[in-house]
């Protein structure tokens, strides 16, 4: 494995939740609407919102998948034609690195990693499971927020930036909890790339009702972070005759192949309702999204401004270009996404400890083959810290 003369940043490092994250401090008069925990058939299980909840398959995360164990996987490799259990191979007990702030800390150093964004595993699933429930979604989020400052911090020794979650159905909210992670020393926040449900309707998060917010965003300097999750697009899959219970992973091919691309619209959202215009100092990236969808969003773009300038105030190629920073699948073309965007705007994630991330996060670099020693450093360190913590 290529070594670095100096520390990386990780853009996209993830804990496993604690099993009380969303109950530790839930407001007692939603517990019985939000997570819950329930033996069913012998069997531990998450019940969110009363129902039995399939985000991920082992909410406990003990035992668990091996770090990097899908990374050929996901790299179009299978070659002995094996089931994706085969693949998945042994389970591990579950490491104190994936719950414990310093045991973390330690790993990082021997990773040979300076400093990372941590994301929830199971929280991003959640939002999906409570949007016909919108106080119960506030209280569970509210909860968990409260329970990773406890646990891991938002800016721990300025090295574990962990993402507080927000969501935007109930704009109150949001100042208040916003007001209340900025007092806590957070540096980014994390939102799934999706509509904002509302209790009628849902609407772009680029709506200029929710300007209020962006506003105090864009004034405090916080990074804004949109992870994949579950974005709500099941429903769409599903009529093609998809698996009922897919949710983090769907192994059925035809699945794999499909074209709804959350993150595509939501970016396709923000820059053509005009949001980087009314808050140019807004800084969003994108994560665990790869970056396969990023031409086909410029060319569409470019399209666009062609036929209609006179609805744009800039640019939106210009503007994505400027805003938005893409951690891309160590498989996809980074070369590409390079000539598209620069290698200013590009993230190195690892998605380390998943069993889709990479065993050996700083094995990240092997994929930049033929990049100037200049443009690996930013992809490695600089631009993490620019997007995070732009006066670090």
């Amino acid at each position: 494995m290529a070594k670095l003369d100096y520390l990386a940043f990780d853009a996209d490092h993830h804990y496993y939740e604690a099993e009380d994250a969303f109950t530790r401090y839930i407001d007692p008069a939603y517990k019985h609407r939000a997570m819950q925990w329930a033996e069913v058939n012998g069997k531990k299980r998450l019940l969110v919102g009363g129902k039995i909840n399939r985000f991920i398959p082992n909410p406990t995360f003990d035992p668990v998948a091996k770090p990097g164990c899908l990374d050929d996987y996901f790299r179009g490799r299978n070659p002995d034609n094996k089931s994706i259990r085969e693949i998945f191979g042994d389970l591990e007990p579950l490491p104190i690195e994936y719950r414990d702030r310093a045991a973390r800390l330690a790993q990082l150093d021997a990773q040979g990693i300076e400093a990372c964004m941590m994301f929830p595993t199971l929280g991003v699933g959640m939002e999906e499971s409570l949007k016909d429930d919108i106080p119960a979604m506030l209280a569970a989020f509210k909860a968990f927020n409260r329970w990773l400052d406890e646990d891991w911090g938002f800016a721990h020794q300025n090295r574990l930036f962990s993402a507080p979650y927000f969501v935007l159905s109930d704009l109150e909210w949001a100042l208040q909890e916003l007001d209340w992670v900025l007092s806590k020393g957070a540096k980014v926040i994390v939102m799934r790339a999706a509509p904002v449900v509302e209790a009628t309707r849902t609407r772009s998060p680029a709506d200029s009702r929710f300007d209020p917010f962006w506003e105090e965003v864009s004034r405090a300097g916080i990074a804004v972070a949109y992870h994949s999750g579950d974005s709500g697009y099941l429903p769409y899959i599903s009529q093609w005759g998809s698996d009922e219970e897919f949710r983090a992973f769907d192994f059925n091919p035809k699945n794999l192949c499909m074209s709804a691309t959350p993150i595509q619209d939501l970016c396709a959202a923000l820059v053509c309702d005009g949001l980087f215009d009314r808050f140019p100092t807004l800084r969003v990236a994108t994560i665990e999204s790869g970056s396969s969808w990023v031409p086909a969003l410029l060319q569409k773009m470019k399209k666009a401004y062609g036929q209609m300038p006179m609805l744009f105030n800039t640019d939106p190629v210009k503007s994505f270009r400027e805003h938005v920073w893409v951690s891309p699948y160590y498989e996809d073309d980074i070369t590409e996404l390079k000539s598209l965007i620069g290698a200013d705007r590009i993230l190195f994630g690892s998605d380390f400890p998943h069993a889709e991330g990479l065993a050996q996060p700083l094995a990240f670099v092997e994929d930049l083959e033929g990049f100037s020693t200049e443009d690996v450093r930013l992809i490695m360190r600089d631009n993490g810290y620019a997007f995070v913590a732009p006066s670090a």
